[in-house]
């Protein structure tokens, strides 16, 4: 099958359906490829196509994809693979949904954004939000955002189908650039 049929949702597939679908194509696509940048950029495509194939108001998704930890500054997060408008390149671990979610390493969904104070708008038309942890052990590697221009935009449905993603994604890339160096052990 050509790698772009994995995009292809039918139309009335229900929300479990499509996530089933899209966490069966994440696992092909990242079978023989374990760089976490090819299978994010991939994975943010799947979602995308997913969301937009779907009813109201998952079909009113505007952004869909990754922070990931900074490398070069492990207090924030960075940009990574996305589709929707362009978007804020770092947020600082503990501030705004992303920064918590990977200060906190569980799962926030947001019905309203206005709602919860620390918001960071990277786009004025998003009104709902869902941010889930990618988790290596007990370190946050990298998180999913997921924005709505719709209010309830997300339920339990989405984290369910988010928090497997996180486990599939955790279990096919290797985030060894991504985790904290470990300190050697010094000899006795």
């Amino acid at each position: 099958m050509p790698h772009a049929d994995f995009s292809n949702f039918a139309l009335g597939i229900s929300k479990q359906d499509a996530y089933r679908q899209m966490h069966e194509a994440m696992r092909s696509l990242a079978e023989a490829q374990d760089n976490w940048v090819c299978n994010l950029a991939n994975a943010s495509s799947l979602l995308w196509h997913m969301y937009h194939s779907l009813g109201s108001p998952s079909s009113s998704v505007n952004w869909a994809g990754f922070y990931v930890v900074d490398q070069m500054d492990r207090r924030q997060l960075i940009l990574g693979p996305f589709h929707g408008k362009v978007a804020c390149q770092t947020i600082t671990i503990g501030k705004g949904a992303c920064g918590k979610v990977a200060e906190e390493g569980k799962t926030l969904l947001l019905t309203d954004i206005k709602e919860f104070p620390k918001h960071i708008a990277c786009d004025g038309d998003s009104k709902s939000e869902i941010v889930t942890p990618i988790k290596v052990g007990t370190e946050v590697v990298a998180v999913i955002d997921i924005d709505c221009a719709d209010l309830q935009g997300f339920d339990t449905t989405d984290q369910d189908g988010l928090e497997r993603l996180a486990e599939i994604l955790r279990d096919c890339c290797d985030w060894e650039d991504l985790l904290p160096p470990v300190s050697p052990i010094a000899p006795y």
